[in-house]
C-alpha cells in the first residue's frame, strides 16, 4: 500500500480495506486545476492537509465540484520536497476519535505543491501564471501568526522581499497588472481577526513600494477597493499533532508504506500522513469578490464579520481555551503528562466542568451558527479527553502570562458590564491563585519543576519568591504586586473585587505539600 498507486490505476481494494479512497476522477480534476486554477494556498503544514484539504475532498468525493487546491509553501521548501513531491501531493489523514475508533482517509484534493520562492523559477512562474488566472477565487493562509509579521529590513528589499507576506503581495501585483483581477485572501489561521493582520501586512508592503516609486498609485486603491480585494475573519479550530509513532505503528500493521516521519532542517515535523482529532470547526466571513468553492458542503461555516468574531470570543474568552489554560496550570502541579489523563482526575473534570457550565457560560453571548453548550459539550467529552491527542500541560502552559487576559479577564470584566455577582466567581479565582503557586515552580509533592516558556516569567517569578511551599501562616502582600497587573489579567483584580480572595486561595494552595489537592478539591466539591 503506497500513496503513488493512487493515481496508477485502481488500487487493490482488499489491500485498502479499511482506507477511504477518492471517489472522484483524480486526473481530470488535476487538468482542470491546472487550466483554471480557483484556489491557491500558501502554508503546506499538517493542518492544512487534515483540514481545508479534507473539506474540499469531501466535496470532491460528493461530486459537487471538479476543481482541487494548489499548496504553496514560502517557509520550509523541504515540506514540498519530501512530503509532498515523492506522493504524488498525496497524503492520508488519520483521524484519531474519541471513541477509540479510527478513520482513514487518502486526501487527493491537492493537485499541485509549489515552492513560493523566486529562487526556485518553474515554481515561482507557476505561481505568477495562476495568481494571474482570472478564474482564481480565493488564496488561502495557514502559516501562523507569526507569519503575518513584516520587518524594516525586509520592506527595504522592494519587489524581492524575503518574507511571506512580501512575497505574497508582489503576486498580488502581478494580478493587479493583468487587469486588476479581483480576488479573496482569505487568512485561516488561528488568531484574533485574521483577516485585519493580513490586510495590515500587505498594506504595509504596498504602501513601502509605493513610496519607493516601485508600484503606481494604482496598486493602492485595487488593494483597498472591497470590490476587487477583500480580507474576511475566520475562526479555525482543528488539533493536528506530530506525527505520531502509535499511528506509525497502527500503519506499519496494516501494510501501509509511506509512514517515514520527516523532520526538516527547520525542525518542521511532518510525514505522508496526519494524524488529527475529530472535532473541528471552521467558520467565515462570507465576504468574496470573485466567487469560491462550494465549501460548505464540507461543513465550513460561512456567515458575517461580526459572527465570526463572537465564535471567536466564545472559543477563546469561555468554552475552549480558559479550560486548556486551567488544566495547564493544575496539570503541572499535579505531575500530569497528558490532558486526556487530567480528565481522568475528578478534581481536574470538575474543574473545567464546572467552570465552563456555571462561572463562564453566563457571559457567553451565542453566535447562533455554533450552539455555545454544544461546543464545550464536545470540548469536554470528546476533545480533552481523547486518548489519542498526546498534547501536555507543559506545552499548553507555554506563554500563560500572554494568555490570562484573554482567557479570564475577558470574564472577569464581562461580570462586570453585565451587573452580576462576582461572589459567584468561584473556580476562576481558584484557576488564577494556582497560577501564583505555579510560578514557584514546586510541585504538589514539594518536588521543583520548570515553568513552561513564557516572556514574563523572569519578571514575575521574583513576586511569589519569598513565599515558601510550609504549613502555617505566611503573608501573602507580596501578591498585590501580581493580581492587581492590568497587562497579566487584563483587570486589576482588586479593584474588581476578587484580589482578596485569590490571595486567600493561594495561602491555601501554598500550605505544605498535598496543599494543591486538598484546595482543589475542596472547592470543585463545594461547586
Amino acid at each position: 500500500m503506497k500513496l503513488t498507486d493512487i493515481l496508477k490505476g485502481a488500487p487493490d481494494p482488499k489491500a485498502w480495506e479499511g482506507y477511504q479512497l477518492p471517489k472522484f476522477d483524480l486526473r481530470a480534476v488535476r487538468a482542470k486545476t491546472h487550466d483554471q486554477p480557483t484556489w491557491l494556498h500558501f502554508g503546506a503544514g499538517n493542518i492544512f492537509r487534515a483540514f481545508p484539504a479534507a473539506i474540499l475532498q469531501d466535496v470532491l468525493d460528493q461530486g459537487a465540484y471538479d476543481r482541487g487546491v494548489i499548496v504553496a509553501e514560502g517557509f520550509d521548501y523541504e515540506i514540498i520536497d519530501r512530503a509532498y513531491a515523492p506522493y504524488d501531493d498525496l497524503s492520508l489523514l488519520v483521524v484519531l476519535q474519541s471513541d477509540g475508533s479510527i478513520q482513514k482517509k487518502v486526501v487527493a484534493s491537492v493537485t499541485e505543491s509549489l515552492k513560493a520562492d523566486p529562487q526556485f523559477a518553474n515554481d515561482w512562474a507557476r505561481l505568477e501564471a495562476v495568481m494571474t488566472a482570472p478564474s482564481l477565487q480565493m488564496v488561502s493562509f495557514t502559516i501562523t501568526e507569526k507569519g503575518y509579521s513584516i520587518s524594516p529590513a525586509d520592506l527595504e528589499r522592494g519587489l524581492a522581499p524575503a518574507l511571506i507576506m512580501g512575497k505574497v503581495t508582489a503576486l498580488l501585483y502581478k494580478r493587479y497588472q493583468a487587469g486588476a483581477l479581483p480576488l479573496t485572501l482569505q487568512s485561516m489561521d488561528n488568531c484574533s481577526h485574521n483577516g485585519d493582520k493580513m490586510k495590515d501586512a500587505v498594506m504595509a508592503y504596498a504602501n513601502a513600494w509605493a513610496k519607493a516609486g516601485l508600484v503606481d498609485e494604482g496598486f493602492l486603491a485595487y488593494l483597498a477597493d472591497e470590490g476587487k480585494v477583500t480580507f474576511p475573519w475566520s475562526m479555525i479550530d482543528k488539533i493536528t499533532p506530530r506525527p505520531d509513532a502509535l499511528v506509525q505503528e497502527m500503519l506499519e500493521k496494516d501494510g501501509f508504506e509511506d509512514r517515514e516521519v520527516i523532520v526538516t532542517d527547520k525542525k518542521t515535523y511532518t510525514a505522508p500522513f496526519v494524524n488529527a482529532e475529530e472535532t473541528e470547526y471552521l467558520v467565515v466571513e462570507d465576504r468574496y469578490t470573485n466567487g469560491r468553492p462550494p465549501l460548505e458542503l464540507g461543513g465550513v461555516l460561512y456567515t458575517d464579520r461580526a459572527t465570526v468574531d463572537k465564535v471567536e470570543r466564545m472559543k477563546v474568552c469561555t468554552c475552549l481555551n480558559p479550560l486548556h489554560t486551567a488544566l495547564a496550570i493544575y496539570g503541572c502541579l499535579l505531575g500530569h503528562t497528558l490532558i486526556s489523563a487530567e480528565m481522568k482526575d475528578e478534581d481536574l473534570r470538575g474543574l473545567v466542568t464546572k467552570m465552563g457550565y456555571q462561572e463562564a457560560m453566563p457571559v457567553v453571548v451565542d453566535p447562533g451558527v455554533l450552539k455555545p453548550a454544544d461546543f464545550i459539550g464536545a470540548v469536554l467529552n470528546k476533545r480533552l479527553p481523547n486518548p489519542f491527542m498526546p498534547d501536555a500541560p507543559q506545552r499548553i502552559a507555554t506563554d500563560t502570562s500572554q494568555k490570562l487576559p484573554i482567557r479570564f479577564g475577558e470574564t472577569i470584566k464581562a461580570y462586570g458590564a453585565k451587573g452580576l455577582d462576582k461572589n459567584d466567581l468561584v473556580l476562576i479565582p481558584l484557576v488564577l491563585a494556582g497560577y501564583a503557586r505555579y510560578l514557584k515552580g514546586v510541585d504538589d509533592e514539594g518536588n521543583a519543576f520548570a515553568p513552561s516558556p513564557d516572556p514574563l516569567l523572569a519578571e514575575l517569578q521574583p513576586i511569589v519568591a519569598g513565599l515558601e511551599v510550609k504549613e502555617g501562616t505566611q503573608d501573602m502582600g507580596c501578591l498585590k504586586a501580581l493580581y492587581s497587573r492590568k497587562d497579566v489579567f487584563a483587570v486589576d483584580l482588586y479593584e474588581a473585587g476578587l484580589g482578596e480572595r485569590i490571595e486567600a486561595m493561594a495561602a491555601e494552595l501554598f500550605a505544605g505539600p498535598g496543599a494543591v489537592r486538598r484546595t482543589l478539591h475542596k472547592y470543585v466539591s463545594a461547586r
